[in-house]
């Protein structure tokens, strides 16, 4: 069984990808107005506690486009981190202890370069299968 203190550099790739595109789409989400098509809003205290949503325009084709985008890559890098084959090679009753520190694992240090060269970025995407 593999031990659980290095993971596979693409596994972390994918991880700190994932944590990138999921804080993008939360600050996305959070600028945008509550409703995508455009509503009046309204006001109901007929439940347990009031709620009240003011008059939204709705969002605009572009930012619906860039939403979906964004959901699209967060699942496909959901799926390479639960589903990537190092997860075989973790014995079962320590995989859950695992995952939770990959996810706390700061990303590997960048490499130094000189002036003369540039950092390969890492790739932008797991093969499609």
């Amino acid at each position: 069984m593999a031990e659980t203190r290095d993971f596979p550099d693409d596994l972390r790739t994918g991880q700190e990808e994932l944590h990138q595109v999921r804080a993008e789409l939360r600050e996305l989400l959070r600028r945008l107005p509550w409703s995508v098509a455009p509503h009046d809003g309204f006001s109901d205290d007929n439940g347990w506690r009031r709620v009240e949503r003011p008059a939204s325009p709705g969002w605009g084709a572009e930012d619906q486009a860039l939403v979906s985008k964004l959901r699209t890559r967060e699942f496909e890098l959901a799926v390479f981190v639960t589903s990537h084959p190092y997860w075989a090679e973790v014995a079962q009753e320590r995989r859950a202890e695992a995952r939770d520190r990959l996810k706390h694992t700061p990303p590997p240090a960048a490499p130094r370069t000189t002036s003369t060269e540039s950092a390969t970025p890492p790739p932008a995407a797991p093969p499609e299968s």
